[in-house]
């Protein structure tokens, strides 16, 4: 059985994907902000014929200090991991300013997954998988905008510099650890499904959440994806696809990394 660190356990895409997982039995470490609702998915999960089993992550991704605190929770408790599936995102929020003075939709969606992979990587073997949650929205990323004071776009173009942005990061990544590390995709798991932030942002039910969470459950296990680092699957077509081109260009994807290296440098620090 694989052990399995999903972020973003208690709803959505998220939520499918731990009943898919939890139902081959599988080591689930599920993430949370919610204590409450993550005690609640466990109860949920426990109920499928064959889980295996769980544990429980609570962090809110918007706050760095949060985000290297759970990595260290999970190391100090794990000396492995096979797979780390980058779930959680934000589109919309009350606040787009974080506590750090970011925009909200690049921390959740961009930085926290990267220092989550960064401080995790000594965990994995040439084996494991790390899956970020890219989108079919994404658009050039503003490098300011990673750096001035958050929450000055709108939501649909910083939700769509986000998805390109943690797309850039997973093929650098992807490259920098060449056959030495886990493999490293990028996924859009389909447009306009039935999560909570596709009814607040477009106001449409959306289409069945299983669609996302059968492509996750695939690429986090399957062994034809094996191989596949460094690329990035677009589940409306049904196949690995090209992505905003900015992705493919090294030099872009470069500085992208460099920035975040610095911004993160104090919570990268001190590594797992």
């Amino acid at each position: 059985m694989k052990k399995i660190l999903l972020t973003g356990a208690t709803d959505g895409i998220g939520l499918e994907t731990a009943k898919m997982l939890a139902a081959r039995g599988h080591h689930l470490l599920l993430h949370g902000r919610n204590p409450e609702k993550l005690a609640r998915t466990v109860e949920i999960l426990a109920t499928i014929p064959g889980a295996g089993k769980m544990e429980t992550f609570t962090a809110d991704l918007s706050r760095l200090a949060d985000v290297k605190a759970f990595a260290q929770a999970v190391a100090d408790k794990h000396s492995s991991l096979d797979v780390l599936i980058n779930n959680a995102g934000v589109l919309k929020s009350p606040e787009n300013t974080t506590a750090d003075g970011f925009d909200i939709r690049f921390v959740v969606n961009t930085f926290a997954p990267y220092l989550l992979a960064k401080r995790l990587l000594p965990l994995f073997s040439s084996s494991g998988r790390i899956i970020n949650l890219s989108s079919a929205a994404q658009s050039p990323v503003n490098l300011d905008a990673l750096t001035a004071d958050g929450g000055q776009l709108g939501d649909g173009t910083a939700y769509a510099q986000s998805k390109l942005a943690i797309t850039m990061w997973s093929f650098q990544l992807a490259r920098q650890l060449g056959t030495a590390g886990p493999a490293v995709i990028a996924v859009n798991p389909g447009s306009l499904l039935a999560s909570k932030m596709v009814k607040e942002a477009y106001g449409v039910a959306g289409a069945d959440l299983s669609i996302g969470a059968r492509i996750l459950t695939r690429l986090a296990l399957d062994e034809e994806y094996a191989n596949a680092s460094g690329q990035y699957f677009d589940n409306d077509s049904g196949n690995f696809a090209a992505p905003h081109r900015d992705a493919l260009d090294r030099h872009k994807t470069d500085e992208l990394v460099r920035i975040l290296d610095d911004l993160l440098a104090d919570y990268l620090q001190d590594g797992v």
